[in-house]
């Protein structure tokens, strides 16, 4: 079987040596900003080649076994076949949904923010249960996880959280989970043993660089300063290092007390800020052509789009692709790749309709 016919690999490479040809050329550097950019989009072109010629060495790899497996059956090779077999499978799966990230800031970092809705300690309760699944997540993928903000629950739980979620594609993985997320349990907090639906918003943003230009008015800023209190106590600074940022035309407010200084997490809100007024301006433009293309849109992350059901039966649902699955816990332990790949497949169909 070969792979080739499904990808225009002699485009991919052509594309790699025509920015090779830029990249040799005197002045290159002249823009240290345009040069990076130039190199990282060929060290992505480079790594799709390189992924895809593993995924043929692989295919052939696992050709070979089953041709001699077939002139000579034998249990200790049978299951080294399958074995392979299970593995390129997987590596198949993911080369396939890391070619659906085309967004034009769907490789970069994700700040992701968990806000628990109305509900008191249950709400807060379910907002620390999501905060652990996209941690398990992201470990599953080697991508690095930092808090940003941590504000802890009353009781249990948290009232607000943002991390950052470092690693390649991160944003264009977690941008599907955007939204408000639905729980119903019985709950552990209520002694009659009830059944209760909890809330919580999930926002995703792709962290930016500087080669993003974002107009931002000082004057338009409010900037307080307070101590960070620290998931369980822990990092809890004795001076006012933590920042929060409102920026009074949108009232978006932003906050970060991860890093020791003020001035760094003065930093880290201001890239927050950034990457929130970014997505405001394309949301904007996003629904100026929708109106005039007489589409209705329904833009934001007012709308619920998956609930997670533990009782009276169990399932997990993804209300726009229709996709779910009946384990609750591996869900609850970041099993979400199949609901990403879903929404990945649905989104595309969104825009090739035909």
């Amino acid at each position: 079987m070969a792979l080739g016919g499904l990808f225009d690999l002699d485009a991919l490479n052509e594309s790699i040596s025509v920015n090779e040809s830029k990249m040799a050329e005197p002045g290159f550097w002249d823009n240290q900003q345009e040069a990076q950019v130039l190199i990282d989009e060929t060290n992505d072109l480079k790594k799709k080649y390189d992924d895809f010629h593993q995924l043929e060495t692989d295919l052939d790899d696992v050709d070979v076994l089953m041709e001699l497996i077939s002139d000579d059956p034998d249990s200790g090779m049978e299951q080294e076949f399958e074995t392979q077999l299970d593995q390129l499978q997987s590596n198949l799966r993911d080369y396939r949904l890391a070619q659906l990230l085309s967004g034009k800031y769907d490789k970069n970092n994700a700040i992701l923010e968990i806000h628990p809705g109305a509900g008191g300690t249950e709400s807060q309760d379910w907002g620390s249960m999501l905060l652990r699944m996209y941690t398990r997540w992201a470990e599953k993928h080697q991508f690095k996880v930092e808090t940003i903000d941590y504000q802890p629950g009353d009781v249990a739980g948290i009232s607000s959280v943002t991390v950052l979620i470092s690693g390649r594609n991160a944003y264009g993985y977690l941008r599907s989970e955007k939204g408000v997320h639905r729980l119903v349990r019985i709950s552990p907090f209520d002694s009659a043993g009830r059944r209760h639906t909890s809330f919580a918003s999930i926002d995703v943003l792709p962290e930016l660089d500087d080669s993003v230009d974002i107009d931002i008015n000082p004057s338009d800023l409010r900037i307080d300063v307070y101590r960070a209190s620290g998931a369980g106590g822990q990092h809890v600074n004795k001076t006012s290092s933590a920042v929060r940022i409102t920026h009074e035309p949108t009232g978006i407010v932003v906050a970060s007390q991860a890093q020791r200084s003020q001035l760094q997490n003065r930093e880290t809100a201001m890239n927050m800020l950034k990457a929130k007024l970014y997505e405001l301006e394309e949301e904007k433009k996003a629904k100026e052509k929708a109106a005039l293309e007489g589409v209705q849109l329904d833009i934001g992350w007012g709308s619920q789009i998956r609930s997670y059901v533990f009782h009276p039966y169990s399932m997990v649902k993804d209300h726009r692709t229709n996709y779910e699955t009946a384990n609750v816990q591996g869900v609850m332990d970041g099993d979400l790749d199949p609901f990403i790949n879903a929404y990945l497949q649905y989104q595309l169909g969104e825009q090739n309709p035909d």
